[in-house]
């Protein structure tokens, strides 16, 4: 009995992590906004005080569950910005066609990065309304895929004073019209780019050279040391965790204030 009682007990703790990590924090609004394809949904974090509060506009990777980022959306919650997390067309609790399954049955890439990017343009659009946001204070950022959409979302500017990339492309670099594509974004970028990574990512290309092109336009670029034991971690967890965060958040920190002025 006592061994059955402590399997039973086991099981419910674990069921109740699970719980946990599929439950969104307390603070985060699950909203919707409209996109060309229809019905979107996201995550909305406002700082406590009174706004209207400068955004951050966060693009997701290319996981199919984005979740909704807390340990980011708290590090901007903190220096006082609206965070919002939107989640593009299948991915996260947004319906229609998963990206990575368009890709893996023979979707022209640049296509599919261009289609995505209009979810983008309109999350960014929803946000601007919002009486919590300055509108004239917004920075987009994300990391991996979301690090391309943010350099997709630089060529438009949409009013946009900053943008923040994450190791675009570098699980992917070498593919060369889609390396083409974000070098011409950032020739483009209405405001300034930065871009930045850790050493030990799957490639350190996209800093390298669409560093270059940032910095010649006003932005900034910089590979930092090596982060955790593994190109994910050094590619994902540098950007999104807290640990990664406190390596880079001066850096960011500043060059947004920058941009604002």
């Amino acid at each position: 009995m006592r061994a059955k009682a402590c399997s039973t007990l086991a099981i419910l703790l674990l069921t109740a992590s699970l719980s946990a990590q599929q439950t969104p924090p307390p603070n985060a609004e699950l909203v919707s906004f409209p996109s060309p394809g229809g019905i979107l949904y996201g995550f909305l974090y406002v700082p406590e005080g009174n706004g209207p509060f400068p955004a951050v506009l966060w693009n997701h990777g290319s996981e199919k569950r984005p979740g909704w980022q807390p340990e980011l959306a708290a590090f901007y919650n903190a220096h006082g910005f609206v965070f919002f997390l939107p989640h593009r067309r299948g991915q996260g609790r947004s319906p229609g066609a998963y990206i990575m399954d368009e890709i893996h049955r023979g979707a022209n890439a640049e296509e599919a990065h261009e289609d995505a990017n209009r979810d983008v343009v309109a999350a960014l659009n929803w946000l601007k309304t919002q009486p919590q946001v300055d509108a004239r204070r917004i920075v987009v950022s994300g990391c991996s895929f979301g690090g391309i959409q943010t350099l997709l979302t630089a060529s438009k500017g949409l009013g946009v004073r900053a943008f923040i990339a994450f190791a675009p492309a570098a699980q992917s670099w070498g593919n060369g019209a889609v390396d083409q594509m974000l070098e011409d974004a950032v020739r483009q970028a209405k405001a300034p780019v930065f871009i930045l990574q850790a050493k030990n990512d799957y490639s350190t290309e996209p800093a390298e050279v669409l560093g270059k092109i940032a910095k010649a336009h006003g932005g900034r670029s910089r590979i930092y040391p090596a982060f955790g034991r593994t190109a994910q971690q050094g590619h994902w967890d540098f950007a999104t965790t807290r640990a990664g965060m406190a390596i880079w958040q001066q850096d960011v920190l500043e060059f947004i204030a920058a941009a604002f002025l």
